[in-house]
């Protein structure tokens, strides 16, 4: 290279740097470069490109002697084996010299773009960063095919290492806005945040001096921020709080470690409970590094804290009057438990309930039944030991646990008995409710505690047992634990829960008696519930419909009864074995008697199988009629008249006023079997049957004798004027299928003895 080249590539390479370190333009510098070495090496046709590279595609740069078309053409190919010169080289990371374009195998789909724009041949070097990172490509193009001199590369890597601090110089660049711009954007999100926030952010260094104040909740400061600035926690706060403020920081800044606590100030809006979370600080202030500072923040807890605490008291204690409730009742009770295993003394557990309670809820709504309990707790809470616990466990259910009540049970009992006296003593006094007064009693039931009788959940039950007890006694009593009736009560609950399963399953349905007259004529049916259980096959209803009245199951075992009733009668009517006068019978107990919704669902029922209601006979017991006696009228007559037929069941067992019975819409009575069996003794059975015939007769009611099994029977209801009879002597009951086929035989007999 002769001497005026050299001093010319000197030039450029000062140009080229002093623009690098003066931050020009990117674009420009590489623009630079392309001319200085166009300008130095030795071929006039020579044309530089500087590409780079973003992700594995290679865009323009700088190319100032290269025709727009070309460029255009080829900006933003991908790399790879067979992608050019430029393509290439940056894909292998090595020096690519295709020394005839036309006929390298590497511009096989470029080469007619080259010879358009009148290039070659190619060399290009791949552009390497100081990591090692490919950054682009350099490239050499020629309008004639050319080899390369040992010279020529060595200008071209000199210019290549130019356009590698060029280009790393300017990503630096670009890294340094991106973090600028991003450190711009996250202190503008900062103080929105701290504009916002609820929370107190401090800064105070080592001595106890406000440094910094962020946040806007200013009735949390004792201050205002401007105010605490420059100031001293010694001089803000009474030397207690200050005490404790620098006690954090010091213990903050010794162990490195970031203090939660709670604690008390008294702020600009009073008395406030904060949470604190302390952090060591280093370096906030870069010109006084040996300052050491603490981040404080300052949360508001005041109304959290407050909320615990009603929920503690929630969680533990009845609202409506204050007492302990059942979640304390146990703890206390598995303590007292505790106690007594190690004293080898007798406590006891008594569980109150008072009587009919719900006559005060019915009558004067909620709120008066409340004062009444809230009364009651007053009461009950000036007659117990303060060793004692008063519980309040239900709506009107308490529970008083007495530690010790006698060193044995025989004492324990004795002692229990006089508590329990004491106890309903507080009811002799009437309880009012504004104007009005009322006379409260409970019942009592007592499980005494000891090693014997240790279980919570037992000691609980067996005085709900016991209560049970004493309500059957009457009430305004109180009963020890017996486990006979706490066996019987287990069962019954045994029976509900498999009940509730049985009803599931489908294991219900109604079974069919017939009634005929004493010509033989059938003339009805009826339809008696069946449990098809299946391990203990059929039961009968005496063994669970007692127990489904108290569950509330019974409307479930009667809408079942109602369905298969209307089902036998669409199929009866289907093969036309009964006329309009047919009808079944299905027993309503008392609580569906009493129910507002009675009329709603025996006609929606009825009206899904297009049954008339006069085909259904509702069976009502006797002691039925003996309540209310205007509204049971009333009650029967609306079902009257949609078309329902009533009847009296177990006629002569209740307690109805005859006087009233001709004022009952009845078409039907039965007469019970107990009175039937006795018939024949010519004695009192025979005396009741007439008289109930008799007054049927009277009265223009039909008489249905249930319960007939033999013919003399038979013949003494008919010598009396029974109008229909039931019972095993015509058949037993049967499933639906049966009597179906009963049904036809018999109706089919009738015919030919006619």
């Amino acid at each position: 290279m002769n001497t005026v080249k050299l001093r010319q590539l000197l030039s450029h390479q000062q140009n080229i740097l002093s623009k690098i370190a003066l931050g020009i333009a990117l674009d420009d510098v590489l623009q630079d470069i392309c001319f200085a070495i166009e300008q130095t090496i030795d071929d006039n046709s020579a044309r530089c490109s500087i590409l780079s590279l973003a992700g594995n595609q290679l865009f323009h740069r700088a190319a100032p002697s290269i025709s727009e078309d070309y460029l255009q053409a080829i900006n933003g190919v991908t790399i790879g084996p067979k992608v050019g010169s430029c393509g290439t080289a940056a894909y292998t990371k090595s020096r690519i010299i295709a020394q005839d374009i036309d006929i390298s195998p590497l511009w096989g789909n470029y080469k007619s773009l080259a010879q358009n724009a009148g290039l070659h041949s190619c060399w290009s070097t791949p552009i390497i960063s100081t990591s090692s990172e490919i950054l682009g490509t350099f490239a050499i193009y020629h309008g004639s095919p050319k080899e390369p001199s040992k010279q020529d590369l060595e200008l071209i890597d000199y210019f290549v290492h130019f356009t590698s601090i060029a280009l790393e110089k300017n990503a630096e660049l670009h890294k340094a806005k991106l973090l600028l711009a991003d450190l711009q954007k996250s202190n503008e999100k900062f103080k929105a945040f701290t504009q916002v926030m609820p929370d107190l952010i401090l800064i105070l260094n080592q001595q106890g001096f406000y440094t910094d104040v962020y946040g806007t909740s200013n009735n949390l400061l004792r201050e205002a921020p401007t105010d605490l600035i420059g100031h001293n926690v010694l001089e803000l706060f009474p030397a207690k709080d200050a005490e404790m403020i620098m006690a954090v920081i010091n213990k903050t800044l010794v162990t490195n470690e970031m203090q939660i606590f709670e604690y008390e100030l008294e702020v600009a809006k009073g008395k406030v409970t904060f949470e604190g979370r302390v952090a060591a600080l280093d370096n906030y202030q870069p010109d006084n590094i040996s300052q050491r500072h603490v981040v404080w923040m300052a949360r508001d807890i005041t109304l959290r804290k407050q909320a615990e605490k009603e929920v503690q008291r929630l969680a533990f204690f009845d609202p409506l009057t204050g007492l302990p409730n059942r979640r304390t009742l146990n703890d206390n009770l598995s303590t007292c438990i505790e106690r007594i295993k190690h004293t080898k003394k007798t406590g006891a557990l008594l569980f109150l309930d008072l009587d009919n309670f719900k006559r005060i809820n019915d009558s004067l709504g909620h709120g008066a039944g409340d004062k009444v309990l809230v009364e009651l707790a007053k009461r009950l809470s000036f007659v117990i030991k303060p060793s004692d616990t008063l519980a309040r466990v239900g709506g009107d259910e308490f529970i008083i646990l007495i530690e010790f009540v006698g060193e044995n049970n025989l004492d324990a009992c004795a002692e229990s008995e006089l508590v329990a006296k004491e106890i309903q003593s507080v009811f002799n006094e009437k309880f009012s409710v504004g104007e009005l007064a009322f006379q409260v009693s409970c019942s009592i039931g007592i499980c005494l505690i000891d090693e014997e009788n240790s279980r919570t959940d037992n000691i609980l039950k067996f005085a709900d047992t016991a209560m049970y007890r004493a309500k059957k006694k009457g009430g305004n009593s109180c009963s020890f634990y017996d486990p006979e009736l706490q066996t019987l009560l287990e069962n019954q609950a045994e029976l509900e829960t498999d009940m509730v399963r049985a009803i599931i399953n489908n294991e219900f349905c109604a079974y069919f008696q017939p009634q005929v007259s004493m010509q033989g004529k059938v003339v009805g049916a009826e339809a008696l519930i069946r449990w098809l259980h299946p391990t203990k096959g059929v039961i009968p209803p005496d063994q669970f419909i007692a127990i489904a009245e108290q569950y509330g199951l019974i409307q479930k075992l009667q809408t079942i009864v109602l369905k298969n009733i209307c089902s036998l009668l669409t199929k009866l009517s289907a093969h036309k074995l009964i006329d309009e006068h047919f009808s079944v019978s299905i027993n309503i107990s008392h609580i569906q008697f009493n129910s507002l919704e009675l009329k709603n669902e025996l006609c929606s029922t009825i009206d899904d199988f297009n049954i008339k209601p006069s085909q259904i006979k509702l069976e009502i017991t006797e002691s039925m009629l003996s309540g209310d006696i205007n509204n049971t009228i009333t009650q029967m007559d609306e079902l009257k008249n949609q078309g329902f037929v009533f009847s009296i069941d177990d006629f002569g067992t209740g307690y109805s006023c005859l006087s009233h019975l001709n004022a009952f819409p009845v078409k039907e009575i039965k007469i019970d079997k107990s009175f039937i069996d006795k018939i024949s003794d010519e004695g009192k059975g025979y005396n009741i049957v007439n008289t109930i015939i008799s007054l049927g007769k009277s009265l223009d009611i039909r008489v249905v004798a249930e319960g007939v099994e033999c013919t003399s029977q038979f013949d003494l209801l008919n010598q009396l004027g029974a109008d229909y009879i039931q019972g095993y002597l015509i058949a037993k009951p049967m499933n639906a299928k049966e009597y179906l086929k009963w049904h036809g035989k018999h109706i089919t007999q009738e015919c030919s003895t006619v």
